[in-house]
């Protein structure tokens, strides 16, 4: 008999456990990562009771490639987009927390004596708040449409950005072992370059072939690429120094700009799950009874801190970015618990062999106390306020509101300002691209012309070639903005402006200039002052050049479409609003979408028969049938079953709209249904009838009579398939069906 390897019982094992769990959570109503906990804990040597999982170490693989998959998610659910709209209040309000929450933590550790990178973990655990419990607490509650629900979701997706910042910098202090402030920067700044170079590319490149491979990718493919994909970035993350996770989140959330994303979150989802919980029944696994007794003093201290911490600062941190006391305090009341982050944070540093044993365990119980107290915590929010809200005094209180009401003010950017980031922007981007492909050129291609060419030819074929490459990002530094509308603004407005806006072209100029002095002076020895001259004169073809022009305006567009693409394809298929309906709001004009029924009593006719404008005094902008948009309809447009249709109306309209949309044609009466019951006739052609000699179809029984000629009967007897310019004869018997009356009504006239 064959030995079952132990890999294999021990998923087993892991399995069960989980599946027994989760059901059980599933009927407490309770979050399933509990539920993975402690089947972690059952599957654990730490209970006796049930059988133990032996090879640890295989587990551990299969839990960091859970981590992973639960970072792709993560990503696939991101947007940079999204994070540019959460807006102001949402990032002032996170950073504001997250800095306190690490300074709370690691001042907790330092309280027990705990060495500094406990401290400093536990800090970056104690910062992070959980999505998953958040969310299922706030639909539990019927909260989800609050308003301050909505900002508690927002900082969310902050945290979750952070959150992975904050891994890329612990893990670069874990190596390090050193708290320098050089260091630092220099990890930051390594940190954003990867961060801008691979958003660029990616979003550059993979729509374009996800776009162009569509015809030959099925479900299966479009898995195993977007899964490639994944792991792929995984291992460039951990060859320039980052962790796993990093990787697999920043392709995440490349292919979460795509139009594909929502079908590879869908085709991820069952392989995230499963090794999602695989990796927290490995958390459980870390739970040591006996050590939680041990330490019971610093988990009551760090739950105390976390409830303490979050209701005080996060509250404070809303109210910092201009939000009612009210809202912050909902908000601050809300974040009370630590979770996913948590659990990954924890792993990250017992992974590097940087925290102590009694760290996790510890995080875990914390969790697990915290998320219980969660839906208390938002429920005690709007007491904790009234409670407030009688002590506070009016002086703070009036103080409090001038504030909240004075940070609703919109500013209008001024051209200076909106000119400057711009070309920050460009730069930055630009930069980037120049620099990786210098050092792609100078680490593969250099070596490779090399190997090939003699020594010179080499030098002159590595020049030409790199400055080849980087030329459409050099003209985009020294020419992008300069002919914007701030720009020939600012220029029109005051002559004291023009020298200024002449040192950023200048300043661009130099950039330039600096790239092309760096690529020849690394392959020839030469004067600085020729090379200077050489630059300058290769800046000055750059911009003249007419076909780096097209390049640099085609490589552009290219990105920005595919960057844009998913949320043209959405409102294209009506998945979102058009981005006109904000401008509608501010004349009191809505659009709403309204779907035809297949028993509408509106399919079937033109706009101009419906004559909405007339009746109702709305307009269809679009009709959204399949695949298909008509935008602007015309009046011979006709309506069907299962389209749907956008109108703008005000809110009256509207409604009334609405209501008649709702009518179909069913609930009929039973004399109704017997009026449309089809029935079969037959008559016979004599003399008299005025169909002798006419053909079925000039006949006028189908059009005039509403009946179906379904066969006829020559005197032969036989019984023949009725064609369109088949003639009736005398003695002919003409098989017809219809409905009822209409069907007597030919019979008669017959």
């Amino acid at each position: 008999m064959s030995e079952l390897a132990p890999l294999i019982s021990d998923l087993a094992l892991i399995l069960v456990c989980a599946g027994v769990m989760t059901l059980i959570f599933k009927r407490l109503k309770q979050p399933l990562v509990l539920g993975y906990i402690v089947a972690g804990f059952l599957a654990s040597p730490h209970f006796s009771l049930t059988p133990s999982v032996i090879d640890t170490a295989s587990i551990h693989t299969w839990s960091e490639i859970g981590v992973i998959f639960l970072l792709f998610a993560l990503g696939l659910e991101f947007s940079f987009k999204k994070l540019v709209k959460v807006g102001g209040t949402a990032v002032i309000a996170a950073c504001s927390i997250i800095f306190s929450m690490i300074m709370i933590g690691m001042t907790v550790g330092w309280t027990f004596g705990w060495k500094s990178m406990d401290c400093l973990y536990l800090g970056g655990m104690l910062a992070m708040s959980s999505t998953t419990i958040i969310y299922k607490a706030f639909d539990d509650l019927g909260l989800r449409q609050q308003r301050f629900a909505g900002l508690v979701l927002s900082i969310l997706i902050i945290e979750d950005i952070l959150a992975i910042v904050l891994m890329v910098l612990l893990s670069t202090v874990a190596v390090s072992q050193n708290f320098e402030g050089g260091e630092m920067v220099f990890s930051i700044g390594k940190l954003v370059f990867f961060l801008i170079l691979w958003f660029v590319v990616g979003i550059y490149l993979i729509p374009i072939f996800l776009k162009r491979s569509k015809k030959w990718v099925s479900n299966e493919t479009m898995l195993i690429l977007s899964l490639a994909m994944c792991f792929g970035m995984v291992v460039l993350a951990a060859k320039v120094g980052f962790s796993p996770a990093f990787g697999a989140f920043i392709m995440g959330s490349i292919l979460a700009e795509t139009v594909e994303a929502e079908t590879i979150e869908k085709l991820v989802a069952p392989v995230k799950d499963l090794f999602g919980a695989i990796f927290f029944v490995s958390v459980g696994m870390m739970v040591d009874p006996t050590m939680i007794v041990e330490y019971i003093g610093p988990i009551i201290t760090i739950t105390l801190a976390i409830l303490l911490g979050q209701t005080i600062f996060g509250t404070c941190g809303v109210l910092l970015s201009g939000q009612p006391l009210k809202v912050a305090m909902q908000c601050g009341f809300s974040l009370t618990q630590i979770g996913e982050f948590a659990f990954i944070i924890a792993s990250l540093g017992v992974s590097l062999n940087v925290t102590s044993s009694f760290l996790y365990p510890i995080v875990v119980a914390v969790s697990v106390i915290t998320t219980f107290l969660t839906p208390y915590m938002i429920r005690l929010a709007v007491p904790a306020y009234n409670l407030v809200e009688k002590r506070m005094p009016e002086k703070w209180k009036l103080m409090l509101e001038r504030y909240a009401s004075g940070s609703q003010t919109v500013n209008n950017e001024n051209n200076w300002k909106k000119l400057l980031m711009d070309v920050t922007r460009i730069v930055a981007i630009y930069t980037v691209l120049c620099v990786a492909v210098i050092l792609l050129s100078f680490q593969f291609v250099v070596p490779l012309l090399r190997s090939l060419l003699p020594e010179e030819w080499a030098k002159w074929a590595g020049a030409i070639f790199i400055i080849l490459c980087i030329s459409p990002f050099l003209r985009a530094i020294v020419m992008k903005k300069n002919h914007s509308i701030e720009f020939q603004a600012l220029w029109q407005d005051s002559r004291f402006n023009r020298a200024p806006l002449v040192s950023t072209i200048v300043l661009r100029v130099m950039i330039a200039v600096g790239f092309l002095l760096f690529v020849i002076q690394s392959l020839f020895d030469a004067s600085t002052l020729l090379v200077i001259v050489i630059a300058l004169a290769l800046v000055i073809l750059m911009i003249l050049s007419r076909f780096l022009k097209k390049q640099s305006i085609y490589m552009e567009r290219t990105f920005i479409q595919n960057l844009n693409f998913r949320d043209t394809h959405a409102e294209f298929n009506g998945k979102k609003r058009p981005k006109y309906e904000g401008h509608l709001l501010s004349r009191d004009l809505h659009l709403s979408d309204f779907n035809i029924p297949s028993d509408s009593l509106w399919a079937g006719y033109t706009l101009r028969e419906l004559n909405f404008g007339n009746k109702y005094g709305v307009h269809v902008a679009s009709i959204i049938r399949g695949l298909h948009r008509i935008n602007i309809p015309g009046a011979n447009v006709r309506l069907f079953p299962g389209d749907t249709i956008q109108v703008i109306g005000t809110d009256e309209q509207l409604s009334a709209f609405s209501f008649e949309a709702e009518k179909v044609a069913t609930g009929a009466e039973e004399n109704e249904i017997e009026k449309r019951e089809m029935h079969l006739k037959q008559f016979v052609i004599d003399e008299k009838s005025p169909f002798l000699n006419a053909s079925i179809m000039d006949s006028g029984i189908r059009n005039e009579y509403r009946c179906l000629v379904v066969g006829v009967e020559k005197e032969a007897g036989n019984l023949l398939s009725p064609e369109a310019h088949m003639l009736l004869e005398e003695g002919d018997v003409v098989w017809v069906v219809g409905e009822k009356e209409d069907v007597y009504h030919l019979v008669n006239k017959e």
